[in-house]
């Protein structure tokens, strides 16, 4: 059975990065992008998620429900409460893309670091790792910052400097953390680009693992 898969995303540039990773599933997996860059842009502005994104956002998610989706990855995570609403409105498993990495992050260790470049995506994240950690009743201590300049960086076309800002703040935080956490999924190729190391906190994104988790459950 093939599972139509709903993407929706507040940026364009997510759109090759998920369709690369679902590129192996072959047959079993076919999915379709829905991109609104004014969500981002709009908790940008106001600093945090409002009650107008997060009722956009789950117009969102209701439209590629309506265009057929059997699931639905919302892969930003600044929007990941609207997310979980949107989820109790729809007849169709729909998933934050931070979740599968959060679940991850507290089964390795009670140090736990969280890196952004935007600050509107750190408070969902931690919040998502502290309530995780309260569910599987392990103690974990968060912290979390973001690398000033990338984000600016990335959107001004120079993704070298965006990598390297993020390169830095990936080693200093894993000198004192059991894992880090890359919050935002425009992030994970710093990820993939790390030399491997068994003496360094693991870094984890969270496309490939949101990406793992539903071919997981769908049996792709």
């Amino acid at each position: 059975m093939v599972t139509k898969l709903g993407l929706v995303h507040t940026s364009a540039t997510l759109v090759p990065v998920f369709a690369e990773l679902l590129l192996p599933f072959g047959p079993r997996v076919s999915g379709f992008n829905i991109v609104d860059d004014s969500l981002i842009k709009d908790v940008i502005h106001a600093g945090s998620l409002t009650p107008a994104v997060a009722s956009r956002v789950v117009d969102q998610v209701g439209l590629a429900e309506r265009a057929g989706a059997d699931a639905i990855l919302v892969t930003c995570s600044s929007i990941g409460e609207a997310v979980e609403l949107s989820a109790r409105l729809s007849r169709v498993p729909v998933i934050r893309v931070d979740q599968a990495m959060a679940d991850r992050a507290v089964g390795i260790g009670g140090r736990v670091g969280v890196l952004a470049t935007l600050p509107t995506t750190l408070g969902p994240t931690e919040k998502l790792v502290r309530r995780q950690a309260a569910e599987a009743d392990k103690a974990v201590t968060v912290t979390a910052r973001v690398c000033p300049g990338a984000f600016e960086a990335l959107m001004a076309g120079d993704a070298a400097t965006h990598d390297a800002i993020v390169g830095a703040a990936i080693r200093e935080m894993q000198r004192g953390s059991d894992v880090v956490l890359l919050a935002q999924a425009s992030m994970a190729r710093v990820a993939e680009a790390l030399p491997t190391d068994d003496a360094t906190a693991p870094v984890l994104a969270s496309p490939p693992l949101a990406v793992a988790s539903l071919a997981a459950r769908f049996g792709w």
